[in-house]
């Protein structure tokens, strides 16, 4: 999921009863009591029988037999449902789960599809569990294997998750309705009874009901279709899955369909009006497809990959097995209307969900603590197929502040080991974060140059084809990188190591033997990042390392307590002016000393930051590297230049360097020619301005604002309003005329205003560019009329990525003008605002019941409205207000990370506030000299 590399490996089907099912064992036993006749199903003298989150291991449930019949006009669904279980231990009960799920009828059959005992068994309810048990009175014995058949109703979800409706408005006005999934991670539960935990694999049979209007979708190709007054569409048994990765949808969407080199059918579905919109996915679903099945030598093991856009979705995108389901930004590009980083965001996310076909759902994390190895590798292999399929994008770029993400959260004191336990659906929700996505990502890179791309590929090809259609720990991870494993059913032509000699098969890093787990389980066992300072003492350079905290000084009490026990084992990198060699360390100890050149001017470490570390350079270091930038900045590679002005602002918040040590490193930017590091720079600038506008600061803003405008002229007046150029050219183009419009630049206004004009104009006929039409709208729609006309063009557009660009905070919450999947982003939108960031903030107080029953407590929406709404708070009063509400729900605020998050971040920036705001002031007033 995501938030706004052969092997032959055969299909393979569970029966029955252990053959090549029939046409009639294929469909679930009809009811088997007496129309009308229901006997009560949970007496008193029964009391459930479980009594944890967990559900317990000795029932296995081998294949499902699901029947759904969705009523669209009533927005209903009936369905039965019929499990084949394997029972490991003699018990009378099955517990699985169930959730808003009106049970009608339950039994349990043998073998032989004879009932074991009672036609109609108790069914007791747990819903603070979202359990149900199912009582047998004849034992179910061990060694055997019976029949679940259970039948039941319910409405579809209001919401995002678990089988939920969706609408949307056709060119005329007309409101169109479908039914979609989705089900990650515990909402399979919404829509059929089933054992909804990711290790209790099986197979799906599925069956669906609809009317002929409609057409339904599912992990597998329609097998057969029958016709009886109803349709009913029976999709093939599934490979074997977890629960979450279920899917169907019901709608009347038109699809585009091509062929992958290996013969699997790819189609992308979409709203009939927007299926125009559709080609661009289907070319790069086909060649990501084409380029996993080469890099990870393991063939896609379905027969076709569906992906669909779905109006209403929370997420951007879920990796449903041969059914991934995307929000239409993700997935639907528009030539007219769509941006390039639209098209770089559509290419990502394809590459990140069909990345998921192979990590995720054939080999599986065995519990929700470990879902980074899900996300975080899907996240990385974002960066890897779109390099690899479209090198024009130049993708790498983004990895970088990826990373930088990382660090940002990582470097709280509320941020959390990569493997955290969680256990209810409100901790599981809130797994999915940037520790799992971006760190996850970031480690993952740090990995594969430190062991080297063919040993990286080499390592996960083995422990995918070692894990198929099982699940996967930490450890197992590990074991296949270093092939210290025993794969007796792994054949490829190498030796294969026990543990007991992984000595001898230890990767030698810098002449040093390396021990893989205990290097990796220090970076996920335990939180945060390291800071490692350099000190340059002769020829010798002098490392410490430490942890990297912005929210406690070196000066505070807490800092010692808050470092005690922190140790990492660091692959560090570093080049020097002597050469162009890389030269490496592993750093295993709290201090440590490495040999350099007694002549080298310069020294650089953590090599294109390809390290997930922090680096401060005492005792004149970053006066070196200021020189070194002024005289000669290509001397170090654009990553090495962008990490060094991120490195220094870092830590400067965490109380490391004096404001004004950063602001000289970035004044060799009037040199600089790439726009990473460029937009690296100005971003903190704006940062800056953006959080010192919303105080009571109006000189100092007006003259940090000059100051931008000034430093950045050359730039600005270098910027085409077109969408010329490379991607690189074209995102620096947006970001700059975004800002200079901000802070009033009168060049960037009139010609934003007069493109406005000729737009409104033009009655529709003129597309502004796509790359300054946001900055086009916010401008030009600053009275009444402009405002109309732009909620005019929401209303009749036809395009996902136009509405985004057009977004009102009133008429969200209602989600019949603006969906409220959109809801989160705008508010963000509007905080950013400094005539809006209380505005959102109230907005979310006193709406705070609404948003959490919309999202769900656990959702990303949910931290990202928490976290994004208070970022830029930082005053007293602010954090005071923070704090009262946070008081004010909690029991809520217990459950969630992003309240402590968001106190940490509004802690950090009055601090910075109070450290830097005369610094600034000072400095500002001798560049203005």
């Amino acid at each position: 999921m995501i938030p706004v590399g052969l092997l032959v490996l055969s299909l393979f089907h569970v029966s029955l009863v252990g053959s090549q099912p029939t046409q009639s064992s294929q469909q679930a036993p009809g009811p088997p009591h007496p129309a009308g006749e229901q006997p009560p199903l949970a007496p008193d003298n029964l009391s459930f029988p479980w009594s944890r989150l967990r559900l317990p291991r000795y029932i296995i449930p081998l294949h499902y037999r699901l029947l759904l019949h969705p009523n669209i006009t009533n927005l209903s669904f009936t369905g039965s449902v019929q499990i084949q279980i394997d029972v490991q231990n003699n018990t009378n009960w099955v517990v699985l789960h169930s959730k808003g799920l009106r049970i009608s009828m339950a039994t349990i059959l043998d073998q032989n599809l004879a009932h074991l005992s009672d036609k109609v068994l108790p069914v007791l309810h747990n819903p603070s569990h979202e359990q149900i048990g199912i009582f047998s009175p004849r034992v179910l014995s061990n060694g055997q294997k019976y029949f679940l058949y259970i039948e039941f109703e319910a409405e579809l979800a209001e919401g995002f998750y678990g089988f939920y409706k969706s609408t949307y408005r056709t060119s005329t006005g007309e409101t169109r309705i479908l039914a979609s999934t989705h089900f990650e991670p515990t909402s399979a539960r919404m829509a059929f009874p089933c054992f909804d935990e990711p290790s209790f694999k099986a197979n799906f049979s599925i069956r669906i009901r609809r009317s002929p209007e409609y057409i339904s979708l599912s992990n597998m190709p329609v097998v057969i279709e029958v016709h009886d007054g109803l349709l009913e569409d029976r999709f093939d048994a599934s490979v074997k899955m977890s629960t979450y990765l279920v899917a169907f949808v019901i709608c009347d969407f038109k699809s585009v369909t091509a062929t992958t080199s290996s013969g699997v059918q790819v189609s992308i579905y979409a709203a009939p009006e927007k299926w125009l919109q559709t080609r661009y996915a289907l070319e790069v679903a086909v060649k990501m497809l084409d380029f996993y099945e080469e890099y990870f030598n393991i063939r896609y093991p379905l027969p076709k990959q569906d992906l669909i856009a779905i109006p209403d979705f929370q997420s951007g995108a879920m990796e449903n097995w041969g059914l991934t389901t995307y929000r239409e930004t993700s997935l639907l590009f528009d030539p007219l209307t769509s941006s390039i980083s639209d098209k770089l965001w559509i290419t990502m996310v394809i590459g990140h969900e069909l990345a998921h076909q192979w990590f995720g759902n054939l080999v599986t994390m065995e519990w929700w603590n470990d879902i980074w190895l899900n996300e975080g590798f899907a996240r990385y292999m974002e960066y890897i197929s779109v390099e690899a399929t479209y090198p024009d994008l130049k993708v790498e770029e983004y990895l970088l502040h990826t990373c930088f993400a990382a660090v940002g959260h990582d470097s709280l004191n509320s941020s959390r080991p990569i493997s955290s336990p969680a256990e209810n659906p409100t901790q599981i929700k809130q797994m999915f974060d940037t520790v799992s996505y971006d760190k996850g990502a970031c480690i993952l890179h740090m990995l594969r140059h430190f062991l080297t791309e063919d040993v990286f590929q080499s390592g996960i090809v083995r422990y995918l084809r070692k894990y198929s259609y099982r699940n996967a720990h930490n450890q197992d991870l590990w074991d296949s990188l270093t092939n210290t494993c025993s794969e007796e059913d792994f054949i490829s032509g190498k030796h294969c190591y026990s543990s007991e000699q992984a000595s001898k098969n230890a990767y030698l890093f810098a002449g040093e033997h390396l021990d893989l787990t205990a290097m990796m389980n220090t970076w996920t066992l335990q939180k945060g990042i390291p800071l490692v300072t350099v000190t340059r003492k002769g020829p010798r350079l002098l490392l410490r390392q430490d942890r990297f905290l912005r929210t406690v000084m070196p000066s505070d009490p807490l800092w010692s307590t808050l470092q005690k026990g922190f140790l990492w084992h660091i692959p560090l990198t570093y080049k020097t002016d002597a050469s162009n060699t890389i030269h490496r360390h592993l750093m295993t100890t709290h201090t440590d000393s490495i040999h350099i050149e007694e002549d080298v001017s310069w020294v650089k470490v953590n090599t294109d930051m390809t390290g997930y570390y922090v680096v401060h350079y005492e005792d004149g270091g970053w006066d070196e590297i200021t020189k070194l930038l002024l005289e000669n900045h290509t001397a170090l590679s654009y990553k090495d230049r962008t990490q060094l002005i991120h490195n220094s602002f870092q830590l400067v918040t965490a109380g490391h360097l004096p404001l004004n040590k950063a602001l000289d490193l970035i004044g060799y930017l009037q040199l600089e020619t790439h726009t990473v590091p460029l937009l690296e720079g100005l971003g903190y600038l704006e940062t800056f301005y953006r959080i010192i506008e919303k105080r009571n600061e109006f000189d100092l803003t007006k003259s940090l604002g000059a100051y931008i405008l000034w430093f950045f002229r050359a730039v600005i007046d270098r910027q085409t309003w077109s969408d010329k150029g490379s991607i690189s050219e074209r995102r620096l183009r947006s970001e700059v005329l975004s800002l200079a419009c901000h802070l009033d630049d009168p060049p960037c206004l009139e010609r934003a205003r007069q493109s406005f004009k000729d737009w409104l104009q033009s009655n529709g006929t003129l597309n502004l560019p796509t790359d300054v039409a946001e900055t086009v709208y916010s401008v030009g729609a600053q009275d009444d009329y402009g405002w109309a006309s732009l909620l005019h063009t929401y209303n009749i557009s036809l395009s996902a990525a136009q509405k985004s660009k057009i977004l009102f905070l009133c008429l969200c919450l209602e989600g019949k003008v603006i969906r409220s999947q959109d809801l989160s982003t705008l508010i963000l939108m509007v905080a950013r605002n400094p005539r809006g960031h209380h505005l959102a903030w109230n907005f979310v107080k006193k709406n705070w019941d609404t948003l959490v029953q919309k999202f769900q407590l656990g959702s990303f929406c949910i931290r990202n409205i928490i976290i994004g709404t208070t970022g830029q708070f930082s005053s007293p009063e602010e954090l005071t207000n923070v704090q009262l509400f946070f008081e004010s729900i909690r029991e809520q605020a217990l459950q969630l990370r992003a309240t402590q998050v968001a106190l940490d971040n509004v802690q950090k920036n009055v601090r910075w506030f109070q450290r830097n705001l005369e610094t600034l002031r000072e400095w500002l007033n001798k560049q203005m000299k």
